[in-house]
């Protein structure tokens, strides 16, 4: 949404009306074949929180992976929907939010209209693979205590929360397990990591359930 003109906005959300999800909602289903529409994620209007979705992919093996995490000016499914495939992931909110489902085809068409918007998608998409492989990279030249750091740096400077004390709130709910699952990590390994962090006052210990960084500090720990 940000890489678009305030006339395309106001075109986009115009394709589908909002509805409200409440955090914990799954909005896509991995292999799914029967549907393919586009979903925007916006904010509540007034509401602190953003508007943000867990995308995770579920393998053979029984392990799951975390493939990214998604927030309010997003579009969300767009590649089954340009490619006409089963989904590839399961996207599950994680804090109440307003959703636009735009059906695949109005969506294609909008772009059409629209050549800046195509390129706006496309550098989108391309972000999201530099993502993934900026965490293959962090994976095989760095312990898992870095790589949980590069990770919740690089999430804090995306969607966190600029605090008074100068640290910075993550602006997104993860538990042990998801982080893992970012980092491709065991659960234990990314416990005795953060607890660390903790002891080095790098994540604030006062929070039970939110994830407070020093930014300055987690970006300089090796």
């Amino acid at each position: 949404m940000d890489r678009l003109s305030p006339e395309e906005r106001t075109e986009l959300l115009a394709l589908a009306p909002s509805s409200q999800r409440r955090a914990g909602e799954p909005l896509i289903y991995q292999g799914d074949r029967e549907t393919s529409e586009v979903y925007l994620l916006r904010s509540i209007p007034g509401q602190r929180l953003t508007a943000c979705v867990k995308v995770m992919a579920y393998l053979e093996s029984g392990g799951a992976a975390m493939l990214g995490i998604r927030v309010s000016g997003d579009v969300v499914g767009e590649l089954a929907a340009l490619r006409r495939q089963p989904r590839a992931a399961m996207v599950t909110t994680c804090s109440p939010m307003l959703v636009h489902v735009i059906r695949a085809q109005a969506f294609t068409d909008f772009l059409d209209r629209h050549p800046a918007a195509w390129n706006a998608l496309a550098r989108m998409i391309a972000d999201r693979l530099d993502w993934a492989n900026r965490r293959r990279t962090d994976f095989a030249q760095f312990s898992v205590p870095v790589r949980v750091a590069n990770v919740l740096v690089e999430i804090a400077s995306r969607h966190g929360i600029d605090r008074i004390d100068g640290k910075r709130d993550l602006g997104v709910d993860l538990t042990h397990e998801e982080i893992a699952n970012l980092v491709g990590a065991r659960k234990d390994a990314v416990f005795k990591a953060v607890r660390r962090f903790k002891d080095l006052n790098l994540i604030d210990p006062s929070h039970r359930r939110k994830i407070v960084i020093d930014p300055i500090g987690m970006a300089n720990f090796r």
